[in-house]
């Protein structure tokens, strides 16, 4: 049996949810891209009405953490106000749109999540898990994170629209990307889509329109910590900064705006390179090969405390690492070189699998794991 409980959705601020630590209010950053006024009021709220932490998912999204229950319409307002909440609750749960973070205005990845953020009315009553995917970089950016429903560079140059847990895309005409990527999601909800919850696991077969043989570009590097065109990038170890301090990097060197990547790096755009305190600025940093989720206590399901171990288990660990407070692998849903999984708190070993695989040894403390790596 489980020891675990899947939700079958996922807060945002007009539906937070209980963690350990009080409510946990989702923010999905329009473009994953916040401007400094609207950093610097999210982090107000944060600091306000929760606990002052904010973590950043893989989704690309912001999450104020320890808000008050009496705090909560406090807080959804002046999200409001920063127009980082959509004002109707039914679009804002259909707001899962996750777009390469290297995106210029006027390019193809800005052009076509712009206009899917203004027809999202067009789209069927989906479940808050399901979300769209635009990486029309000139390379893909995001082929290894999740979304049903995918705009993607093919392997000859031309935009694809391809099913999320199919290899392969069809052509789509320039200027109808919008309308293929609402028609597959209409499709998904015809089809029964909602019993197998996410398109990677719908097992129906696609409509011909759909159904194509052009494979995704290959993949180019995530952006790692340091200067970058747009400005310079920092990782966030694993995903968790503070309220005050995320204020501050928008001063000192001063930043115009920052924009968010699944995998826990933020841009400050227009901010010169400089070493900051408590962020990743080494690209060889072993925490970037690190995932861990929040963990006890601040996770319900949670009976390890997790983000510790792996801060110390990082350095000897080769390849990548994912310590889990539970089977259900929230941090890093797909396979880890080195991952490990609590249960009934202790952890259990595995390799090369997700949270939750098989075994290689059983009921572990932290200082045999640490021990076992030669970290103790």
């Amino acid at each position: 049996m489980s020891d675990f409980a899947v939700q079958g959705w996922c807060p945002d601020a007009w539906h937070p949810m209980m963690a350990g630590d009080g409510l946990l209010v989702r923010v999905k950053p329009r473009l994953g891209r916040l401007t400094r006024e609207q950093v610097l009021g999210l982090c107000d709220a944060a600091m306000t009405h929760g606990n002052g932490l904010i973590d950043m998912t893989r989704r690309a999204n912001l999450q104020i953490r320890g808000v008050r229950e009496a705090g909560w319409q406090a807080v959804l307002d002046r999200l409001l106000a920063l127009n980082l909440v959509d004002a109707d609750p039914a679009i804002e749960k259909r707001r899962n749109i996750l777009v390469a973070p290297d995106w210029r205005t006027g390019d193809d990845s800005h052009r076509i999540a712009s206009e899917l953020q203004e027809r999202l009315g067009e789209l069927p009553g989906l479940s808050s898990k399901v979300g769209f995917v635009i990486d029309a970089g000139q390379a893909t950016a995001l082929c290894g994170e999740a979304g049903d429903f995918r705009i993607e560079r093919g392997e000859k140059g031309n935009l694809i629209l391809r099913a999320d847990g199919r290899p392969a895309g069809v052509a789509v005409a320039p200027g109808k990307e919008a309308d293929a990527l609402i028609a597959l999601a209409n499709w998904f909800g015809e089809s029964g889509g909602a019993d197998a919850g996410r398109m990677v696991r719908h097992q129906a077969v696609l409509p011909d329109w759909a159904e194509g043989d052009i494979l995704p570009a290959p993949p180019i590097a995530r952006i790692p910590p340091g200067r970058h065109d747009l400005g310079s990038a920092y990782g966030l170890p694993f995903g968790r900064v503070k309220a005050r301090f995320l204020a501050g990097m928008m001063e000192t060197p001063p930043a115009g705006a920052i924009r968010l990547t699944p995998w826990r790096v933020l841009l400050l755009e227009g901010a010169p390179a400089a070493r900051r305190e408590g962020l990743l600025c080494d690209p060889a940093d072993p925490l970037l090969r690190a995932e861990a989720c929040p963990g006890a206590p601040y996770c319900p399901q949670a009976t390890v405390e997790t983000r510790d171990l792996a801060w110390r288990l990082a350095p000897h660990v080769e390849g990548r690492l994912h310590v889990s407070g539970c089977a259900k692998g929230c941090a890093h849903p797909r396979a880890a070189d080195v991952t490990l999984t609590g249960r009934e708190g202790l952890f259990d070993l595995c390799r090369n699998a997700p949270a939750g695989g098989p075994s290689l040894r059983s009921a572990l403390g932290p200082a045999e794991i640490l021990a076992h790596f030669g970290a103790a």
